[in-house]
């Protein structure tokens, strides 16, 4: 029997106006619901977090998600109004509603518009922009485990034969799928601390180029694989034409078999790169529950309802602090898992541009989620960083 949630409609303030919501119900089909004192949370800090939600502190907020326990405790959504909010604005990734004479130039990749970003055309599916990289370690994990790929030792051009290899530069054939999911490739890659559409932003120029993979394999190297971390989106990216080399099967197509088919997930949508790869980097929409169904089977350590979607060794080394160092406050990371532990407290997370998260804190039982869209430039609190001490208080007693 479904479960019908009610959804708590805040007033959310933006460019100095409030803009009203709409009461209604959304349907929840698989978490059942219960409160945050039945299992055993403070609602204060969660309650704090939300007043400063409703104050405008962290911008366009769309949904947040708080399972504990398997249960679902928390989902409040906000209507923001995507086509009041993105008039009149542009930038060279995108132009808002009404704003440009024709939107569809930037394809599915128009960032400013509401018809594309972050639901997609109307649908409750939301843009979970480089979660997706998360998502798809995990489906580099299930081709390992099937024997499709024989280890994270293999060398990625291996995999790459197909491509012009003309510019690349001797320590590039050193590199491993290893190598790759840690983000130490090696290679040159400016993109955190970038903005999004400096031209000296690599992944905006990527996004940009016709062919994504071309782009990413005439880069530089800056050092050796495995001594320096870098974010390197183009490097995420390769693992849609790894998966599809040794599967026969399009990353999506591979996901939908061997992931969201176990998982239930039937509305999605994943963006494609100009060549017809599914873009690995940031292009996988999904719903808040889904989300927090792939968040639960993390959680579990790949097991779904008995079943062993992905291997237990798997998860446990790709949400581990294989890294320490990173471009991001003390984070680490792992397999394309972020790791912002807090206070002592082990946490995994995904991270998406713009305000997604991911969050699952196995100490607690706990998978949340977060759906933004802060992209217009407008200064905001960013609710990724911020959710996590909440729920760690939440969920602790005063003797702890």
């Amino acid at each position: 029997m479904k479960n019908y949630i009610y959804i708590a409609y805040i007033l959310l303030l933006f460019s100095a106006c409030q803009q009203p919501k709409e009461n209604t119900e959304l349907t929840n089909n698989f978490f059942k619901n219960s409160t945050f004192e039945n299992e055993g949370m403070k609602r204060e800090p969660i309650d704090f977090l939300l007043k400063e939600v409703e104050e405008g502190k962290y911008g366009n907020v769309d949904r947040i998600f708080i399972v504990k326990n398997r249960k679902l405790v928390l989902d409040t959504l906000f209507r923001n109004d995507y086509k009041k909010i993105s008039k009149g604005k542009s930038s060279p990734v995108g132009c808002g509603y009404n704003t440009c004479q024709d939107s569809t130039v930037f394809g599915e990749f128009n960032y400013y518009h509401p018809f594309w970003h972050p639901y997609y055309k109307d649908r409750e599916v939301h843009t979970l922009q480089s979660i997706t990289k998360s998502i798809s370690s995990l489906l580099i994990g299930i081709a390992i485990d099937q024997g499709k790929i024989p280890s994270t030792d293999v060398p990625i051009l291996d995999y790459l034969t197909d491509y012009d290899l003309s510019k690349v530069e001797d320590p590039l054939y050193k590199a491993t799928l290893e190598h790759l999911l840690k983000m130490k490739l090696g290679m040159e890659w400016h993109e955190i601390g970038t903005p999004d559409t400096d031209p000296g932003n690599t992944t905006f120029m990527l996004e940009k180029s016709d062919d994504w993979i071309q782009y990413t394999l005439d880069q530089s190297m800056d050092t050796l694989p495995d001594t320096k971390w870098i974010y390197n989106s183009g490097a995420s990216q390769l693992m849609s034409v790894i998966i599809k080399k040794t599967t026969g099967l399009h990353l999506d197509e591979y996901a939908k078999k061997y992931l969201f088919e176990p998982l239930e997930i039937e509305n999605y949508h994943w963006k494609i790169s100009p060549t017809g790869f599914p873009d690995a980097l940031g292009g996988l929409y999904l719903e808040a529950e889904d989300l927090a169904k792939i968040g639960l089977l993390v959680l579990n350590k790949g097991n779904w309802n008995g079943k062993q979607i992905v291997s237990t060794q798997w998860v446990e080394k790709s949400t581990n602090r294989l890294s320490d160092t990173t471009q991001i406050l003390d984070f680490g990371y792992g397999f394309q898992w972020w790791r912002p532990d807090k206070d002592g407290t082990e946490v995994i997370a995904g991270f998406g541009h713009g305000g997604q998260s991911l969050i699952i804190i196995p100490e607690f039982d706990i998978v949340a989620v977060t759906y933004c869209w802060n992209v217009f430039g407008e200064e905001a609190k960013d609710i990724r960083m911020s959710i996590i001490a909440p729920i760690i208080a939440a969920n602790k007693r005063k003797n702890d």
